[in-house]
C-alpha cells in the first residue's frame, strides 16, 4: 500500500470484507507505540462515558441509587 498525494490509503478488499469495513463505515485512527491502529468507530458510547460525572448533579449518591432502582 502507498499513501496518495492527498494522504489517502486504500484498504485491500479482502481486509475490508474480513473486518466489516464497508462503504460509509466510520473509522478511528489511534497512534500507538508500534504505529497506527485503524478500527471501526463503535456506535455506542463506552459505559464509563455514559455515567461520567452523573453524581455531580448536587444530589447524594444514595438518592441516585434509589432513583435508578425505582424506589
Amino acid at each position: 500500500m502507498r499513501i496518495s498525494e492527498r494522504g489517502q490509503i486504500t484498504i485491500p478488499k479482502p481486509l475490508r470484507e474480513r473486518f466489516g469495513m464497508h462503504h460509509h463505515v466510520e473509522i478511528e485512527i489511534t497512534p500507538t507505540k508500534q504505529g497506527l491502529l485503524i478500527q471501526k468507530r463503535t456506535a455506542t458510547a463506552h459505559p464509563v462515558d455514559r455515567v461520567y460525572a452523573i453524581l455531580d448533579r448536587g444530589g447524594k449518591t444514595d438518592d441516585y441509587i434509589e432513583a435508578i432502582r425505582g424506589r
